[in-house]
């Protein structure tokens, strides 16, 4: 008789989910708590394990399909074992029963031969011929002892060759499921790596090409890392013929905007963004720029927001020290940096170039405003060298200039952490008991959240905004 696998309770709360892999395939015979398929929930992914041993007789389901608590998903045939446990049952009951209707005869003939065990040997003889009147010659109990040794030898060699196979069958199972998939078909890898190769997106297959032998988690984190350097998942997406609904033109990106393209791809793809908003009130922090700003010229510079914001950012970076660190998920470890670079982005008529304001921290607002000035005169006339564009920590994106009321910059490779600043503006504000106008600072703040949590995303951004309605601040590193 089929015996029915379901699916499970998932987590709680959780009713429904979708099947994103079939582990093992109509044939296959598997063990009991045996991953059958992976289901992914929007609170939860996880592998569904069997509830019994056997063999598949039919899969109720496929990849993509919706699936609840309860709902049947294999039909299974029960495996030999469990029909002889039943048939082991069934004896020993029977065996009962031949005990009891032994022990009556043994008081119905007390004046027969008092050895009990001749007694039972003789009755049971008897019965075996009973039971199978075709066989003439009685067999000794011994042939019975040695039947039962030689099927439970049987067995153990069974269950010996099944555990050495069953690692062979679980990788076979999952990559029967997906064919060439990139759960790879027979390649040698624990349930555990390959679930972890699914959320990284890795291809076993492509994997198994460039090492030998079983395939560990940290061959398919290695794998991973390398694969988001050197090429984006846009590369794979097959295009559409544009030329069926009209003309077209193709122009080459140059290396900005293929180096652009790359980085910001791999950002996006390893980093688990969160972003972080607030407002500043500038409007004495505008007057103070106008105090200043002979002598800003008279350096060679231009006091702007973005220097203040250069110099509050980097007073902000010595107080926050995890948001000038990078992390190093190979070696499960956290890099702080004894140094505060900060790259400013610059739009330029090629692309977006960053380049580096290095030891911010220990330089003045002026200093900051004059090679400000200076290297965004170098992007622009494509005079940047490799060192300007260096070792940058964090950095600051101000669109001001173009537009906008906010906006979510990626976070740059090797680093944990981008301020986004929008144009400000003018807005009424409650002040001593009335409405004033005042300038309001749009701020965009991105991070990692592998590294940095919500309440240490919110400290930041909010001694920013303080630092700002407050320029003292930031100069006395308070």
């Amino acid at each position: 008789m089929a015996k029915e696998i379901k699916v499970p309770q998932i987590g709680d709360g959780v009713e429904s989910a979708t099947v994103s892999e079939v582990l093992v395939a109509e044939g296959d015979k598997i063990e009991k708590d045996q991953s059958v398929i992976a289901v992914e929930s929007d609170k939860a992914s996880v592998e569904v394990p069997s509830s019994a041993a056997g063999t598949i007789k039919e899969i109720k389901i496929s990849e993509g399909d919706e699936v609840e608590v309860g709902q049947v998903i294999i039909l299974l045939e029960e495996s030999d074992d469990d029909d002889d446990d039943e048939t082991e049952e069934d004896n020993g009951e029977a065996s009962e029963e031949e005990k009891e209707k032994e022990n009556t005869s043994e008081e119905e003939n007390e004046n027969e031969d008092e050895d009990s065990g001749e007694k039972q040997s003789g009755k049971k003889k008897k019965k075996i011929k009973e039971e199978n009147p075709e066989d003439n010659d009685e067999e000794p109990e011994e042939d019975d002892a040695d039947e039962n040794k030689d099927e439970k030898k049987s067995s153990k060699k069974d269950e010996s060759e099944a555990d050495k196979t069953s690692e062979e069958k679980e990788n076979k199972k999952s990559g029967e499921s997906s064919g060439e998939s990139s759960t790879g078909a027979g390649i040698q890898a624990s349930p555990g790596t390959r679930r972890l190769a699914r959320e990284l997106g890795v291809d076993l297959t492509e994997l198994a090409e460039e090492i030998s032998g079983r395939v560990s988690e940290k061959d398919v984190k290695e794998f991973a890392k390398k694969d988001s350097q050197k090429s984006t998942r846009s590369a794979s997406i097959s295009l559409p013929d544009f030329e069926k609904w009209g003309s077209v033109e193709r122009k080459p990106l140059n290396n900005i905007r293929k180096a652009t393209a790359k980085n910001v791809t791999a950002s996006w793809q390893s980093v688990p963004h969160v972003f972080q908003f607030d407002e500043a009130d500038i409007t004495d922090i505008q007057q103070y720029l106008e105090v200043n700003q002979d002598k800003a010229e008279k350096a060679g510079g231009k006091l702007t927001i973005t220097a203040l914001l250069t110099k509050i950012v980097a007073s902000a970076l010595v107080r926050f020290p995890k948001f000038n660190a990078s992390i190093d998920m190979e070696n499960e470890e956290m890099i702080l940096k004894n140094y505060v670079n900060i790259g400013i982005a610059v739009a330029t008529e090629k692309g977006l170039l960053v380049p580096v304001i290095k030891d911010a921290d220990k330089k003045s607002i002026i200093e900051i405003a004059t090679e400000l000035t200076n290297i965004a005169e170098k992007a622009r006339d494509g005079k940047l060298s490799k060192e300007d564009m260096e070792g940058a920590n964090f950095s600051i994106s101000n669109l001001g200039g173009i537009g906008g009321t906010n906006f979510t910059p990626i976070v740059p490779a090797f680093q944990v952490a981008i301020l986004g600043i929008s144009r400000s503006a003018k807005k009424p504000v409650y002040i001593d008991d009335e409405f004033k106008p005042r300038e309001i600072l749009p701020l965009s703040l991105s991070y990692d959240h592998r590294l940095i949590d919500g309440a240490d995303g919110a400290a930041f951004i909010n001694w920013i905004t303080q630092a700002l309605e407050d320029p003292y601040k930031a100069l006395l590193g308070a």
